[in-house]
C-alpha cells in the first residue's frame, strides 16, 4: 500500500511543479529590483570621523544586458578641507543582486583647497529592495554607503 500511496504522492508533487513557470525563483531580473532612476546616497563618516559623502546617481539603460550607463555627482564634506563638489560619469555592472560602480572623473565643481587630488568614486553595493541599496564606497578610502531611490517630490 506505501508504495501506491508513495507514487499518487509524487504524481501530485510533479503535476504542480509543472504548473509553476520556468523562471519561478528567478527574480533578479524583474521590476522589484529595477536598478534603473534616479538614486541619492550618503557614506557613513570616514577618515576618523572627518568626512562624510552624499550625492545623487542616475542609472540609465546600456546595450549589453546587465550594464548601466551612469552619472553621479558626489559631494564631499571634510571638516579639514571643506566642500568638494564632483561631477563623474560612470558604468554600472549587475550580477545577481550585487551591483558595481566604476566612475570616471568629469568636472571638478567645486573644491576648497587648491590642488587636491580627487580620486573616482566607485562603490560595490547589494539590492535590498527596489528602493534600497546597500554596501561601500571604494575609493581614495572605503566606507559603508546607502543609496535610495529618489522620489520624485510634488513642487
Amino acid at each position: 500500500m506505501f508504495p501506491v500511496r508513495f507514487r499518487i504522492a509524487a504524481a501530485a508533487a510533479l503535476s504542480l511543479l509543472a504548473c509553476f513557470p520556468a523562471s519561478a525563483g528567478n527574480d533578479k531580473d524583474t521590476d522589484k529590483t529595477d536598478v534603473l532612476g534616479t538614486w541619492s546616497f550618503q557614506t557613513r563618516p570616514y577618515r576618523n570621523g572627518e568626512c562624510v559623502m552624499t550625492g545623487t546617481m542616475n542609472l540609465s539603460p546600456h546595450p549589453d544586458k546587465g550594464k548601466y550607463t551612469c552619472e553621479l555627482t558626489a559631494v564631499e564634506m571634510c571638516t579639514l578641507w571643506g566642500r568638494s563638489v564632483v561631477r563623474q560619469s560612470c558604468q554600472a555592472s549587475r550580477y545577481g543582486d550585487q551591483v558595481s560602480i566604476r566612475s570616471q572623473i568629469e568636472e571638478m565643481l567645486e573644491s576648497k583647497v587648491e590642488g587636491l587630488i580627487y580620486m573616482p568614486d566607485n562603490f560595490t553595493l547589494t539590492i535590498e529592495s527596489a528602493d534600497r541599496m546597500f554596501g561601500a564606497l571604494v575609493s581614495a578610502v572605503t566606507a559603508p554607503a546607502e543609496f535610495r531611490r529618489a522620489n520624485d517630490g510634488i513642487s
